[in-house]
């Protein structure tokens, strides 16, 4: 998962894929291995005010309703985490606010400078997408001591990146609550809660709606829980080391909504968080799955195709019989995408029907209509 980090490009770099050194026809561009199903939340408003303090001890967060148990990154076919980790949401006219519970029987952390690496650390993640379209979206990361490390991610690293670590969220606040106690190895602790409240003046720079939404509208959010492998050397927390590699194991990622391959950075897997304006508590609103996301699915798929396409001939390809899988379908747009490209460039379109909609993609892998 953390390879990419790595990889970062700078600022304003035009992505073209490099080309493959071989043409090993068993090169594959990754992608999820699992079905495109994302999680599913309604966030309802607060009308009382909300303590950043990390204890979700108000009344209004009682109302709000608990995600589903987190699962491993990759999908249900995977074992089940060791510990317990689920979150809420809720929203008013200033803030986006996060809180979420993580069950841990020994708490420690280690990093305390703002920005740095957190997930060198146990830590808790939240990912936002405002227009779904994969590019220009919001990550936000937390250990247990609050120290936060914020991005701007321009692309996914995938299509190029660059994450802008030099941006940070202006007007944030976040917290955390130990029930226990931290970097004490002596004891057996119950875990940590957190909150985060992030300003709507910060999210709509890339939101290109409303920021605050309005209701029905619907965000691409995910959350994502580090969590190492330690022991107690030297009565302090250590990471578990293998002995075959002589560095830590890899660390266990925990998620909300699944994505089916180990990189929270493919944002067409993340959840969609369905925006209502009732007060939490005073009513029910139910999710409205968007049609127009299985459309944006197919069009994935050629872009997955096209990307492999290209890692073993050097070049994208117009036919679709060429990388056509035979599953690509979506009711009510007309089948099948259409293609334009040039050998370093393509554009696949779907057209709706019944109406001038027409959504597209690019090798860049951005989304839109």
């Amino acid at each position: 998962m953390r390879n990419y980090f790595k990889t970062m490009l700078l600022i304003g770099l035009i992505f073209i894929p490099a080309c493959s050194s071989k043409n090993d026809v068993g090169d594959a561009f990754p992608k999820p291995k699992i079905a495109f199903a994302p999680e599913q939340y309604v966030c309802y408003r607060t009308d009382a005010p909300i303590k950043i303090d990390g204890k979700l001890d108000e009344a209004i967060w009682e109302t709000a309703k608990w995600t589903k148990t987190f699962v491993d990154i990759e999908g249900t076919s995977k074992p089940e985490p060791r510990f317990r980790t689920r979150a809420k949401m809720l929203w008013d006219t200033t803030y986006f606010y996060v809180a979420a519970e993580l069950e841990e029987p020994h708490v420690w952390a280690a990093l305390t400078r703002r920005d740095a690496v957190i997930f060198y650390d146990n830590d808790f993640e939240i990912f936002i997408d405002p227009d779904g379209d994969t590019h220009q979206y919001y990550e936000f990361e937390m250990n247990a001591f609050s120290t936060e490390w914020d991005l701007l991610l321009i692309k996914p690293y995938r299509d190029g990146g660059p994450a802008v670590n030099a941006w940070d969220i202006q007007g944030l606040k976040s917290a955390v609550h130990v029930d226990g106690t931290i970097n004490q190895p002596g004891d057996k602790d119950t875990g940590w809660s957190l909150e985060v409240a992030i300003p709507w003046s910060v999210l709509k720079e890339c939101a290109h709606k409303k920021a605050p939404p309005i209701a029905g509208d619907q965000w691409r959010v995910n959350f994502s829980r580090v969590e190492w492998q330690v022991e107690v050397k030297d009565g302090k927390y250590s990471k578990i080391i293998n002995p075959e590699t002589g560095k830590p194991y890899p660390e266990d990622n925990w998620v909300w909504s699944p994505q089916g391959i180990i990189n929270m950075h493919y944002p067409e897997m993340w959840g969609f968080v369905q925006f209502s304006d009732k007060i939490a508590g005073t009513g029910k609103d139910e999710f409205r799955f968007n049609p127009e996301e299985n459309a944006k699915w197919v069009l994935r798929q050629v872009y997955y195709l096209e990307r492999t396409h290209f890692m073993r001939h050097n070049k994208y390809t117009d036919e679709l019989s060429e990388i056509d899988e035979g599953d690509l379908s979506a009711e009510g747009y007309c089948m099948p995408p259409v293609i334009d490209c040039t050998k370093n460039f393509f554009e696949a379109s779907i057209k709706h029907l019944n109406s001038a909609d027409e959504w597209h993609i690019s090798q860049d892998g951005r989304v839109w209509k």
